[in-house]
């Protein structure tokens, strides 16, 4: 009688090869760790080998698997090629994309609503974070890819455009000719300590009006004109503008945003999704250097 193998087994061998941990891959699968060590552990006993070498503080394929790990690619193309060219825009499934809170407007909104035309079944999770959360985040396998403000970029990152920070208040308001300058700003906003430094060096005195990993309490205080906020450039909600000030605010750093795709990333789906947001950046002035739905929104403070 033939045997055959378990294709859930082999997306799961396969991911841990590609990410050389249990750990990264269960976070892509969205399994427990124990369940893919447990789909290793089935797959080995139905060929009667050892795939991996466990003696090392890593994972390393045996002779074996590196055999098996081909054909499990193979395999795996097949069946993805399968039910990808049958369901057509019925093809279904969920895209984990994280995004700072700073740059979900003016572009994701347009990009999730064109993906959803192309792929009215799959589902993208758009979580709101911090970037630096967000890296640690996609280095632990919780993410398909995400968008990062950064002042340079990290290993695997495709710059997508390069925006100046800029002080951003009230429309007509006044709260920037105060002194002490009032701030608003999370408490882990990667713009915070920049904007600090600049005030510092320029001995403008300031003080944190409000202090929130809530945006919109901050967005709200800033709207009330009782302070002053850090945006990059064209990335300020529509009730609040650049301020003007001719001098009267120092100069502010320029920075990165980054886009990291995971090395799973590689279906229809996701490929899609990521030509969308280089398009869209591409339109917002594109500085390029590439490597190579219902919608549901969480925000983590």
């Amino acid at each position: 009688m033939p045997r055959n193998l378990d294709l859930t087994s082999l997306r799961s061998f396969v991911a841990v090869a590609d990410s050389g941990g249990v750990t990264k891959a269960a976070g892509f699968l969205h399994l427990t760790q124990s369940a893919v060590s447990m789909q290793l552990k089935r797959l080995e006993e139905s060929l009667d080998v050892s795939l991996l070498d466990r003696s090392g503080r890593g994972v390393a394929l045996t002779s074996s698997g590196e055999q098996l790990l081909a054909y499990a690619r193979r395999m795996l193309e097949i069946n993805d090629e399968a039910i990808d060219r049958l369901t057509a825009h019925d093809y279904g499934g969920e895209i984990m994309l994280g995004v700072p809170h700073d740059i979900v407007y003016p572009h994701i909104p347009e990009i999730l609503r064109r993906f959803n035309a192309a792929f009215p079944r799959m589902r993208v999770n758009l979580v709101s974070s911090y970037s630096r959360r967000l890296l640690e985040q996609f280095d632990r396998g919780q993410f398909a890819m995400i968008l990062t403000t950064e002042r340079g970029h990290g290993e695997g990152a495709q710059v997508l455009s390069q925006k100046p920070l800029s002080w951003i208040g009230a429309k007509g308001g006044i709260a920037w000719r105060q002194r002490p300058l009032r701030l608003g700003s999370g408490r882990l906003c990667l713009f915070r300590s920049a904007g600090i430094r600049a005030l510092d060096a320029c001995a403008i005195t300031w003080e944190m009006a409000v202090e929130s990993d809530s945006d919109r309490t901050i967005e709200a205080t800033v709207r009330a004109d009782l302070a002053v906020a850090l945006m990059l450039e064209g990335t300020e909600p529509p009730f609040l503008e650049q301020i003007e000030h001719n001098g009267g605010l120092p100069e502010l750093p320029s920075y990165s945003i980054n886009l990291y795709v995971s090395e799973f990333a590689r279906g229809r789906a996701e490929v899609a999704l990521v030509d969308l947001v280089r398009e869209a950046y591409r339109s917002d002035g594109l500085t390029a250097s590439s490597p190579r739905s219902s919608l549901s929104i969480s925000a983590v403070g």
